[in-house]
């Protein structure tokens, strides 16, 4: 029956392969090629050819005799296939001759079938289909504020709620959403990894969100008031307190992001002092005199220490 005389290359094990191994490589097999899963056209050929290997090698006596004399069988005894008393086995048992109940094979590769299947006892069962995965780039105010996203699945657009507060990295489910059940079982799972898009003036830090401020050296030595817009809507009128430095962060508490939870972040106005790259010779010489007149920053430091 089968178009390869050596059962063991068909099941794709060795000649020295344990009975454990054998009935590991069939029911490999047996999940590939069953026709309720398989649709090619040789599908059905090829489940019966494993079933003929496996029925040979998984007994012990008939795995001995082909092992001896090969798919033929003892000389003149029509072999394997042609010699129904060989056939029955030397235990008497029902053989290679018995008759293949494909869906009871089938149920029993997916947990079910007969009790004397290698695949285990007891009915067959539903199984749940696997998870998938799948991956998408939100913008940064849509995991800020939360909102929809629309996402493909097969021929299928899902809708995906994005929780305010979600972060690059963190992981949504939609149930039902990725591959079929078996025997009737539920679908499985669809896990959706999310990535955070940037934005031209905000900065997240978990909850907290940064904006950077720029201040000339003026604004910086003697104060200043600025309006900034808050990320979630709104402004805020925030006063710079004179002679601040580059890197201080000015907080609005609440103001940042708010999860899900109802737990709140805040907004930071991060200074930066910018000095500037070309200057009149008006400006440059009151710069000069400001210079003679502020104190020195290095004063105490180590480098003014070894300079000195």
């Amino acid at each position: 029956m089968t178009e390869s005389n050596d059962y063991y290359k068909l099941l794709g094990v060795d000649r020295s392969s344990t009975a454990d191994e054998i009935r590991k490589a069939y029911r490999k097999l047996a999940r590939k090629y069953h026709p309720d899963v398989n649709k090619a056209d040789d599908a059905a050929t090829k489940f019966a050819e494993v079933q003929e290997a496996y029925d040979t090698l998984s007994d012990a006596e008939k795995r001995r005799m082909y092992d001896q004399f090969g798919a033929s069988g003892p000389a003149g005894s029509g072999g394997f296939r042609g010699n129904p008393q060989w056939a029955q086995g030397a235990r008497g048992g029902a053989g290679y001759g018995q008759t293949v109940d494909f869906s009871d094979i089938f149920g029993s590769a997916f947990g079910g079938g007969a009790s004397g299947s290698p695949f285990g006892g007891g009915q067959q069962q539903a199984t749940k289909g696997q998870d998938q995965t799948h991956s998408i780039t939100v913008t940064f105010m849509t995991a800020l504020k939360g909102g929809t996203e629309e996402i493909r699945i097969g021929d299928a657009t899902v809708k995906l709620q994005i929780p305010a507060g979600i972060e690059s990295g963190n992981k949504l489910r939609l149930k039902g959403k990725g591959a079929p059940g078996m025997m009737g079982g539920p679908s499985g799972d669809m896990i959706v990894t999310i990535s955070v898009g940037g934005h031209p003036i905000y900065q997240r830090n978990g909850l907290n969100v940064d904006m950077d401020l720029d201040l000339n050296i003026a604004e910086a030595a003697l104060g200043t008031q600025v309006t900034l817009p808050l990320p979630l809507g709104g402004t805020v009128d925030m006063s710079i307190p004179s002679g601040v430095s580059s890197g201080s962060r000015l907080r609005v508490r609440d103001k940042g992001c708010e999860a899900k939870s109802g737990k709140k972040g805040d907004f930071f106005a991060v200074i930066h002092i910018v000095a500037p790259k070309e200057v009149d010779d008006e400006t440059k010489e009151l710069l000069e005199k400001l210079k003679e007149r502020l104190p020195n920053p290095r004063e105490n430091d180590v480098l003014h220490d070894e300079e000195g």
